[in-house]
């Protein structure tokens, strides 16, 4: 079979210029499509499916949007799906202007507008949750642009895209859009294989060229310079600095104080001003905090700086009351409404999830226009909205991941970068970071001059997956349908790699044993009975020494203050009086006695100084009021040792002693071993080497033998542990899905298995609207601090006596899962039970937010999350019964003020 690249090259030499379709979609745009975007176009015309895989801001979505235009031309469908609800309302709205509203719907779980139009933009769930359902919406589709799709390396969501892109009709081309990923060849392979001829196209130029510039107090230096031959080294200005830095900040250490640095870190306005002064505006800055991005707008704020003329603050004031004027004052007063405006005046805003869904969509449109200069933005901006800036400003080069500070990696940052320079108004972009103590120069070079992005799977089957694809196509079909994953395609590649290894470690194995092969007998089986012995001695000298450390513990236990003691060895030994035997303070190794040694030192020991018991020599009175601390007081009490101890032979510390009783099996080792046949050797001394690295190869070929074997049809080995756990539940008996089961394959959440027991146990059938969506919130709502020790607020009654039956169903669950060899049942979170049950009661904004300690448009999002799971549970439940009618209430209830808002315009 010929690979995407072989059949890439054969379509452009067969090419001899665009077809009808590519040319009267170019007259549809006053610019002139580059050459990766007609490649991809005539690839797509001559019916292929294609991969681009292209920079930020290159224009890699004129080729979805071509197939927008092949599907109108020839009468037939086209799905245009994104990753995020807000990439596909700002699709939704770019699509409906070029071709009218009636020819264009939209579906994202929150929206549903016009479905059944030729042309539908939604995210990629919903076009899952419809090839799993047979919707009747899929006749006539053509065409499926995945935007965005190296979000399939995404561990909470991205196996929904491959999902997709397994179970689609093999008629339909899919146009796959990816930002530049460095094995996009391996993706193309993949893509070829389950969908078909596709043409890979990587295009790695980016239309507006970037500069990377560092800023060191108030002065931009480039971070690399031309050497005059075309090569680039980086800037030795840059160098000199760090190095400058680095012996100062010795110096410092040295002399035992520290001072700040010497303003090589501005502060976020100075930032800006100079951007501004450059002409670098509208710039957006990363900064991987919700509070420091609200932290660096208002120290902006409070700076009195002011990017705006007075007829452009008179625009942003038009637009922005124009945007919210269906939010109810009272809640635009919660959402600190005015304060917000003022910034906006300025040019200056906050762009990030915690913010109101209706707010972020106001400062992307008054960035893009122009009008707001300066964004400070977590990462997440960087994640598909068309938002880009002349310039990107990246303040510190790691970021908590939600357990650890990490560093950024090439691909994180090109990603941030790549929002720098505007396609058609600059003539080039420029990355800006900003200068923090100990920062160096050649770790911001090589994360701006690597290109590692590689795409990996995160695919694994979901019990709901399980139950849809059983009751499509049988178990059989099903596994093989799996194997077709991306996951498996990289698992099997890396297999061909470990096979490989394997094989030459299994003949460098035949090379030893021929090595150590013995003309007297077996050296196998003596170097066996050597290591036995060997393994034994080291385990009795471990139990010896671990005997040892106990007893040197217990006598530590016992000391007293005054105590004279002999310390036995290291850098502290010889004798010393004990003040405090820090019994109270003890570490998890045992007590740590603080002592005054004979050289008139104070020293805290710790349990590691005492290999041997110690046991005191003599005792002293230690005064009453005595401080450590007095150079005066210690030597007095040192000359009371002295006179207390006078000449009296002290000897030397114990040792510990290294021979021990002789244990019956090491005498029996020792006694076979002297017997055995090889021992007589000559040369056994040079077989016995040769048989160690024998027998350490062989663990080393037994570990890659275990993992080929783990790698193996590891999709469906899962696959078939999650029909085990279904089975012994009974939503699937053999190749029948029950109706249990038929009620799980409804239920697209993470938590499918558990919302489906909680239906089937009934725990929900007591509760009212409020304490339905209390409970169900438990399902979808997940701490952003996984470490937050406080107990929720949870109502009382029956909330609380349903949502502690859901965590038991949870801990059985769990029980099945391990028999299984599983782990996906997460605990529920009630976190945001007490927010649900408010805001479906009826409170305020204002009084729910006050009490559950959420932003805005983290509430926002939580509540629409729910609302998604509520509407599932409504049709899920068996028709009219409690459960369906308070689902469908607490929806009604819930769906106002705020959260009722839809971003399509």
């Amino acid at each position: 079979m010929s690979t995407p690249a072989e059949r890439y090259a054969a379509f452009r030499e067969g090419q001899s210029g665009a077809g009808p379709a590519l040319a009267s979609f170019r007259e549809l745009y006053d610019f002139e499509l580059d050459e990766f975007q007609i490649d991809a176009c005539q690839a797509l015309e001559a019916g292929d499916g294609v991969l681009v895989a292209a920079p930020t801001g290159s224009g890699k979505t004129v080729v979805g949007e071509f197939a927008v235009h092949l599907a109108l031309e020839q009468g037939r469908k086209c799905f245009y799906t994104t990753p995020i609800k807000a990439l596909s309302n700002q699709k939704y709205n770019d699509l409906a202007r070029r071709y009218g509203a009636g020819k264009v719907g939209l579906l994202t779980g929150d929206n549903s507008v016009n479905g059944e139009a030729p042309i539908v933009v939604m995210t990629t769930e919903v076009l899952r949750n419809m090839l799993y359902a047979g919707s009747n919406t899929l006749t006539g589709l053509a065409y499926v642009v995945m935007d965005e799709v190296h979000y399939l390396a995404d561990r909470f969501r991205g196996a929904v895209w491959e999902e997709v892109i397994i179970h689609l009709p093999e008629s339909v081309r899919v146009v796959a859009l990816s930002a530049t990923v460095s094995n996009a060849e391996e993706f193309g392979e993949w893509l070829g294989e389950v969908r078909g001829d596709t043409t890979v196209i990587v295009d790695e130029h980016r239309p507006v060229p970037l500069w990377q510039h560092m800023l060191v107090g108030n002065k931009m230096f480039d971070l690399f310079v031309d050497e005059g031959d075309g090569t680039l080294r980086v800037n030795p200005s840059l160098m000199r600095i760090s190095r400058d830095e680095m012996r100062l900040a010795q110096a410092r250490g040295r002399r035992g104080y520290s001072r700040p640095g010497r303003g090589t870190t501005p502060s976020r306005s100075d930032v800006i001003e100079k951007l501004d002064a450059e002409g670098l505006l509208p710039a957006i800055t990363f900064i991987f905090s919700r509070n420091g991005c609200d932290a660096a707008v208002m120290q902006c704020l409070y700076s009195g700086l002011r990017l705006t003329t007075e007829a452009e603050s008179h625009e942003i004031r038009q637009i922005v009351d124009e945007r919210t004027a269906h939010l109810p004052d009272e809640d635009l007063a919660v959402l600190g409404y005015l304060e917000w405006r003022d910034c906006l005046e300025r040019g200056l805003a906050a762009h990030h999830a915690g913010m109101l869904p209706a707010f972020k969509e106001v400062v992307e449109e008054l960035f893009t226009k122009g009008l707001v200069k300066a964004v400070f933005a977590t990462e997440t901006l960087a994640l598909g909205i068309n938002m880009p800036a002349r310039s990107v400003v990246i303040e510190k080069l790691d970021k908590w991941n939600g357990e650890t500070h990490a560093d950024l990696t090439p691909g994180e940052y090109t990603q941030l970068t790549g929002r720098a320079g505007r396609r058609g108004i600059d003539i080039e972009g420029h990355a800006v970071v900003v200068w923090q103590p100990g920062m160096d120069p050649l770790a911001v070079a090589g994360l701006a001059g690597t290109r590692t992005y590689p795409l990996r799977s995160s695919f694994k089957p979901s019990y709901n997956m399980a139950v849809n694809l059983v009751g499509q196509v049988g178990r059989e079909r099903a596994r093989t349908l799996l194997e077709d994953s991306f996951a498996q395609f990289q698992a099997d590649r890396a297999v061909v790699g470990l096979a490989r290894q394997l094989r030459k470690a299994e003949q460098a194995l035949e090379g030893y044993a021929e090595a150590m092969t013995c003309h007297l007998g077996d050296f196998e089986e003596y170097a066996a009975m050597r290591r036995r012995l060997s393994d034994r001695e080291a385990e009795l000298s471990r139990q010896r020494g671990a005997a040892r450390r106990a007893q040197a513990v217990q006598s530590l236990e016992v000391l007293k203050p005054g105590d004279v003691i002999r310390v036995p060895g290291g850098r502290r030994a010889g004798i010393a009086v004990v003040l405090d035997p820090g019994v109270n303070g003890r570490g998890h190794d045992g007590p740590s006695p603080l002592v005054l040694t004979i050289g008139k030192q104070v020293k805290r020991l710790s349990a590691s100084d005492f290999p041997v018991p110690v046991e005191p020599v003599d005792k002293i009175r230690i005064p009453k009021g005595f401080n450590p601390r007095s150079p005066k007081e210690r030597a007095n009490l040192v000359s009371t040792v002295h006179a207390k101890l006078g000449d009296r032979d002290l000897g030397k510390p114990p040792r510990a002693r290294d021979h021990a009783q002789e244990d019956e099996e090491v005498t029996r080792l020792r006694r076979e071993l002297r017997q055995h046949p090889c021992h007589g050797c000559d040369e056994r001394e040079d077989h016995a080497r040769w048989a160690e690295r024998y027998h350490k190869l062989l663990r080393e070929t037994d570990g890659l033998r275990r993992r080929v074997e783990g790698r193996s049809h590891v999709i469906a080995r899962t696959f078939d542990r999650v029909c085990g756990v279904l089975d012994q539940l009974g939503y699937l008996n053999g190749e029948t899905v029950t109706e249990q089961g038929r009620r799980l394959a409804s239920l697209y959440t993470e938590l499918d298995l558990l919302t489906a027991e909680c239906l089937r146990a009934g725990v929900w059938n007591r509760l009212d609207p409020a304490e339905l969506a209390a409970c169900v919130s438990s399902l979808v709502y997940e701490s952003r601090q996984a470490d937050d020790v406080r107990s929720p607020k949870i109502p009382a009654g029956a909330t609380r006596d349903a949502l502690g039956e859901m965590v038991r169903l949870w801990g059985e669950l769990e029980g099945i899962e391990e028999d299984h060899g599983l782990s996906f049942v997460r605990e529920p979170d009630v976190g945001f039970a007490w927010a649900a049950f408010r805001w479906a009661k009826g409170h305020s904004l204002d009084a729910v937010l006050t009490d559950c300690d959420l932003a805005a448009g983290d509430f926002v999002r939580w509540v629409k999350q729910l609302l998604d799971l509520l509407g599932q549970l409504r049709d899920a439940a068996p028709k009219g019964s409690k459960v369906a009618e308070n689902a469908l209430k607490a929806i009604d209830a819930m769906r106002r003020g705020v959260v009722a808002y839809s971003s399509v315009n």
